[in-house]
């Protein structure tokens, strides 16, 4: 499995999100606000008005904090 976590600095979900999935062993690449992509890159790649986290799973859309913490509980991840 390949997680991509979309984050940026500051954000508790972000921050949240990579706790859990080192917790369940999970390994995850983190790409960065400002660091590895701008605003306007996020924003084309998910959509105006898309907040943060954003996950992906195998190169598809999971979501942000809620969404891929239910795929984890529901797929027993953790």
């Amino acid at each position: 499995m390949n997680f991509i976590i979309y984050s940026k600095n500051g954000c508790y979900y972000c921050d949240q999100i990579k706790k859990v999935l080192t917790l369940a062993n999970i390994e995850y690449l983190s790409y960065d606000l400002g660091k590895d992509f701008t605003k306007e890159d996020f924003y084309s790649k998910f959509g105006s008005g898309s907040t943060f986290p954003q996950v992906l799973l195998n190169g598809n859309k999971l979501g942000g904090c809620t969404q891929t913490l239910k795929y984890i509980k529901e797929n027993n991840l953790f």
